[in-house]
């Protein structure tokens, strides 16, 4: 099993790298509503997913599903426009799968960007939250297996999960342009359903100010991989049972386009930076 992951994670590198003339530095992956960003990568080249061997497609609205590669703040970087949900009925080990290909490309940062329900009650839909760490309530492990020495130890320190060395860029890049920016930590759930109004009081408890479908599994492995990571947290809407309203992907995708000028602002600022 673990020589066959290796052997597809290098047959997806090689058909990349026959396609790039550069080694990216940092990676990024898109939540839904924000592949905004990679619109604004200079030199891009386009790979769609469905291309590169072994790789998966995103079935989500607001996912277009491919890479793009190019400079964005002055960066070389590696976009992912569009990533991979457990929800979607893929093995978790296939929805971190781009992020081990990154690793094997030559990036040792990352940047993760995701659509998250505002749990915490003082946030507003249209926020960015800075994410200082997150909770597992999937219980999946995207490790649980042979482990890939290659990559990393069979038990990876969790500690610093969000480099605290890109997250004070984050905020002071925020601060700079004048932006409001949140802090809080990110509770990973399976969905695809949205939580009942108990369910979010409970997370609530539990620490959780954000909660959403993502994110965590493609953490787990960048830590694991040695790539140092930073996270946003786009609050897209307040969870259930905040506001008497009904939850929706629409919602989602609208909130996101509303913030997309400070969010490309902010990654910009960030980039140049990091």
């Amino acid at each position: 099993m673990r020589e066959n992951i290796i052997s597809k994670i290098n047959e997806a590198r090689d058909y990349i790298k026959g396609r790039i003339d550069f080694v990216p530095e940092i990676g990024l992956i898109l939540g839904s509503g924000l592949g905004v960003m990679g619109e604004e990568v200079e030199d891009k080249i386009i790979i769609e997913y469905s291309d590169i061997p072994n790789f998966p497609v995103s079935t989500v609205e607001g996912h277009k599903s491919r890479f793009i590669f190019g400079t964005l703040g002055g960066k070389k970087v590696a976009v992912m426009q569009g990533r991979f949900h457990y929800y979607e009925g893929y093995h978790i080990q296939q929805t971190v799968f781009p992020v081990w290909v990154m690793k094997a490309l030559g990036i040792s940062k990352m940047i993760v960007t995701n659509a998250a329900g505002g749990v915490n009650t003082s946030f507003h839909a249209g926020d960015l939250m800075l994410i200082r760490d997150h909770i597992n309530f999937a219980c999946v492990n995207p490790l649980i297996g042979p482990n890939i020495e290659e990559f990393g130890p069979r038990f990876p320190d969790m500690s610093n999960a969000y480099s605290k060395r890109m997250s004070e860029i984050a905020l002071q890049c925020a601060k700079e342009i004048g932006m409001i920016m949140q802090e809080g930590t990110y509770m990973y759930l399976t969905g695809p359903t949205y939580e009942t109004p108990a369910e979010i009081r409970a997370l609530r408890v539990l620490g959780s100010d954000a909660v959403g479908m993502s994110t965590v599994p493609e953490v787990v492995v960048a830590n694991h991989c040695g790539v140092e990571v930073m996270g946003i947290s786009c609050i897209t809407n307040m969870a259930a049972g905040i506001l008497d309203q009904p939850l929706s992907h629409h919602e989602v995708v609208e909130t996101a386009e509303a913030v997309k000028v400070n969010f490309i602002k902010l990654l910009k600022s960030i980039l140049e930076r990091v």
